[in-house]
């Protein structure tokens, strides 16, 4: 959760899983697990992530990148504040995040990968913000903080946020082939998937998920997955009644998966120290 930058971080490790090899499944582990390691997203070229730092006895957190053509991780931030919860903007060319600010308040910046370039705050007054996710035209919705918190849409240029539901979890995702995003909410005392289409400005329920599930991922745009303890389960937004294990992670994590990211037969998740 944001607020965890000026708490007692719990322990966290993340790994990445290989799901199609000439040896079948092969997982590595990327960082220790002595520490918080948290909010993986792969991409083709390593995994960004949030990493725990600690400075005369206060932890905190930068954004951290892990190259798998190197090997190694490097800290992209190094800064007195805390980041956290890194995706890559629509165009490619920065990282956007959240920024606890020295005031305490968090907002959502975005930091050029070209490191010639200064990072900058995208929206002066909305916060606290914690996730966020991108869409096609430089939109975007975020968690906002609060009593219940909320999924709010909004564009770069009008840059006021509107509520779209409320009582939500914490991923949320662009779909291309709904042209909506899609975020957990709790209704009725029950968790569902849902979509929110900016075009229609429809929320549609898709499928209910078990109690316990904040954390999901994509395979494709019509397969989603999650975990339930260290178990990987897999169900298709065509056929939702339809449920299967797709992978057992039990050797590799004995206490439970949260955060999950995939990308290109290759699953990044945390595993719960």
């Amino acid at each position: 959760m944001p607020l965890i930058a000026h708490a007692a971080m719990p322990k966290s490790e993340i790994l990445l899983a290989k799901t199609n090899t000439e040896y079948g499944l092969q997982v590595s582990r990327i960082t220790e697990g002595n520490s918080y390691n948290n909010q993986p997203l792969l991409t083709d070229n390593g995994i960004y992530f949030t990493q725990e730092v600690n400075e005369l006895g206060q932890s905190q957190t930068d954004l951290a990148f892990y190259s798998f053509d190197e090997q190694q991780t490097y800290n992209l931030t190094n800064s007195p504040v805390s980041e956290y919860s890194a995706t890559l903007k629509p165009a490619g060319d920065a990282l956007s995040a959240i920024v606890v600010e020295a005031d305490g308040k968090q907002k959502l910046w975005q930091y050029p990968l070209n490191a010639e370039l200064s990072p900058s705050r995208i929206f002066e007054w909305i916060e606290p913000v914690g996730y966020h996710a991108w869409g096609r035209d430089n939109d975007l919705v975020m968690f906002i903080l609060g009593e219940p918190h909320t999924l709010q849409y909004t564009t770069v240029v009008a840059a006021k946020g509107q509520v779209v539901a409320k009582h939500i979890g914490r991923t949320l995702t662009f779909n291309p082939t709904l042209a909506a995003f899609t975020f957990t909410y709790t209704k009725n005392e029950q968790n569902w998937l849902a979509s929110f289409a900016p075009n229609s400005q429809m929320v549609t329920d898709l499928f209910r998920l078990p109690d316990t599930v904040q954390d999901y991922a994509f395979k494709n745009d019509n397969t989603v997955i999650y975990a339930l303890d260290n178990r990987i389960y897999q169900r298709s937004l065509s056929e939702p009644q339809r449920v299967s294990q797709w992978l057992d992670l039990t050797p590799y994590c004995s206490t439970a998966i949260t955060r999950l990211s995939y990308n290109n037969e290759q699953l990044a998740f945390v595993c719960r120290k």
